[in-house]
């Protein structure tokens, strides 16, 4: 039998491992058993499944600090995550996931420790003024769905801006010269806020949500031996640094969808490689156009009629062939 919906806390603040935690949440999760896991990491930068480390982050200022370099498996952007930052997972079945519901339960907990916020954008959401506090991602596999994100309580936000390489034209579409400058922190408004008040709020509008209190279960409950094998593969470098090699050729180009970067080496205009660098929410999508382009002519019209054969939108299709027609 079902045993109903479930609240998880890592305690922990090793970034592979929390991230293992959430992927091994994704693989067992059960119809009428949705979970809200929290948890945190120390110093770390989270890059999103389809970007390029050595562009998106200091890596050498980071390291020199301590810090860690770690990639999610869903989309967006990069973030910086330190002990004044909750992170938030919201894992469901396919078919029970509720993007707004669950970004509901964020917009309460805050709202009810005394904050007007509201959602932007992509996947934001803002203080009054417009300055960001929480940016979300999603992924989705073939039986299960994530939503994810930050919410930042005290988080140095000098050393996010010493981690984060973000491009000047992101910037300029926010309107803002820097990326300190576009967040801010729940305790810039409310010095007596913690993440310990947080969590609270968060269980309390968990457990509205759900219609029920929700008992808080300690992730290192879960099986350890599964959770291990998950952590190796988000440690390594194989997926730290994927898809980063030599090309001939690349190029950028900025969309409604998100930033893409585009290397590829071609043969006679033939397309025989190429890699997709993006901050697109759409991860699956992205990562599929590599296998859908090998071996097309390096032609507008070749490209987008392949992509568009590939179920992609008409836009992001007409947007990728123009980028790598140049």
């Amino acid at each position: 039998m079902p045993q109903g919906p479930r609240c998880i806390e890592s305690h922990g603040t090793d970034p592979y491992t929390n991230l293992a935690i959430e992927s091994c949440l994704m693989r067992s999760v059960q119809p009428g058993e949705p979970i809200l896991y929290l948890w945190q990491n120390e110093r770390t930068v989270v890059i999103g499944r389809n970007q390029c480390a050595s562009a998106e982050c200091n890596l050498s200022q980071l390291e020199r600090d301590g810090g860690h370099l770690a990639r999610r498996r869903s989309g967006g952007g990069a973030v910086y995550h330190d002990l004044g930052n909750l992170n938030f997972t919201f894992v469901t079945t396919a078919k029970e996931y509720d993007q707004t519901a669950q970004t509901d339960v964020i917009l309460d907990a805050v709202c009810a420790l005394g904050f007007q916020a509201e959602r932007t954008g992509r996947n934001d959401l803002v203080l009054e003024g417009g300055r960001k506090f929480s940016g979300h991602a999603y992924q989705h596999t073939g039986s299960a769905s994530c939503h994810h994100g930050t919410i930042m309580v005290s988080v140095d936000v000098d050393a996010l801006g010493r981690y984060l390489n973000v491009s000047p034209s992101k910037l300029q579409t926010k309107g803002v010269r820097s990326v300190r400058s576009r967040v801010t922190n729940l305790q810039a408004v409310r010095p007596d806020i913690s993440v310990a008040t947080l969590k609270e709020a968060l269980r309390s509008a968990y457990a509205k949500y759900v219609g029920h209190a929700v008992e808080v279960e300690d992730a290192s409950e879960l099986d350890a031996a599964e959770v291990e094998a998950a952590r190796q593969h988000f440690a390594s470098r194989e997926w730290l640094f994927r898809g980063e090699r030599l090309f001939d050729e690349s190029r950028k180009g900025r969309f409604a969808w998100g930033e893409a970067r585009i290397d590829l080496t071609c043969d006679q205009g033939i397309i025989c490689d190429l890699v997709v660098f993006s901050d697109g929410l759409d991860a699956e999508r992205i990562d599929a156009i590599p296998k859908l382009l090998s071996g097309v002519p390096k032609r507008a019209e070749d490209v987008e009629e392949r992509l568009l054969a590939g179920g992609f939108p008409t836009d992001m299709a007409v947007n990728i062939a123009q980028l790598i027609a140049n």
